[in-house]
């Protein structure tokens, strides 16, 4: 199967069309602090996706890797904050004014009134997309409980950071892991952890007015990179750092999310969907450079 699509010459042709679509190697200079040594995951470089710095209230966030014909996330790429876990509930969900124009404003901006948003909704997904969905909800690849202060919080309501999933999978076996990773960074990652978040699809799409919208999951998956732990830590957390990873089934059944060595994950990926064969989520793997406990 391939990334975003069954005909994946047609969805490259289509996308690049498109005139908000580009193509970028390198992660833009004001967010490459969120991402291990400044450099995003490769071998996806032939794809023609958009790379957006999320800014919200005059402040960089994090970063997405964004594809506007199933407009939905690849991936987001973010920095892990301490947290208690606790969400922000009284956030409006927000659009990305850059991905309808390129003179539009960078900075993620909440929904207008209803019926005003025609001239985004071709490039993004909007709030009436997931309106009739019996079986999807809103789900964050960065979530807000992986951020502490309000603002961060804030930014993750945006509907460039989540994808269609399951509810029984998104409250249940996903929901259980990012408490699971958001304790394990919080008792044992010392500095900085970098946390990507991504997902594979078949080419299976909501609907919406006969109309395909956005791209749904078939699996998602997570990576995390800390080079600075606690060495003391119980061998079975200990043994999940610097690096770890984990994916599973967005579906109401055989949803269990497996963790795996963050290299294994990557050999996944290789099967189930499309990525080079040079894909590396991390730089250098998440190996310290010598004499280093930093990230960049």
């Amino acid at each position: 199967m391939t990334l975003f699509g069954i005909d994946q010459t047609l969805i490259c042709l289509l996308v690049m069309l498109m005139a908000r679509a580009e193509v970028q190697e390198k992660v833009s200079p004001e967010c490459k602090h969120f991402v291990y040594m400044g450099t995003l995951p490769r071998g996806l470089e032939e794809q023609s996706f958009t790379q957006i710095c999320q800014v919200y209230n005059g402040k960089q966030r994090f970063v997405t890797l964004y594809d506007s014909y199933s407009r939905i996330p690849v991936y987001s790429a973010y920095t892990f904050k301490r947290s208690d876990g606790s969400k922000k509930v009284d956030v409006p969900w927000m659009y990305e004014p850059q991905l309808s124009s390129t003179s539009a404003s960078r900075e993620m901006q909440a929904f207008p009134p209803e019926d005003v948003h025609k001239g985004f909704e071709d490039s993004q997904a909007v709030l009436e997309d997931y309106a009739n969905s019996v079986i999807y909800e809103r789900g964050q690849l960065n979530p807000d409980e992986h951020q502490a202060q309000p603002d961060d919080k804030a930014a993750t309501y945006t509907m460039t950071n989540v994808v269609p999933q399951v509810r029984e999978f998104n409250i249940g076996p996903w929901k259980e892991h990012e408490h699971t990773i958001r304790r394990r960074l919080n008792n044992y990652c010392r500095g900085t952890a970098y946390v990507v978040t991504g997902v594979t699809t078949s080419g299976q799409m909501i609907r919406r007015q006969n109309i395909n919208r956005l791209g749904i999951p078939t699996y998602l998956w997570s990576a995390y990179c800390c080079i600075d732990f606690d060495h003391n830590a119980p061998y079975d957390e200990r043994a999940k750092f610097p690096a770890f990873a984990s994916h599973g089934l967005n579906d109401r059944e055989n949803n269990n999310v497996q963790e795996v060595p963050v290299q294994q994950l990557e050999d996944f990926l290789k099967k189930v969907t499309y990525v080079s064969k040079s894909f590396q989520i991390f730089y250098d793997n998440c190996v310290p450079p010598s004499g280093s406990i930093g990230g960049i």
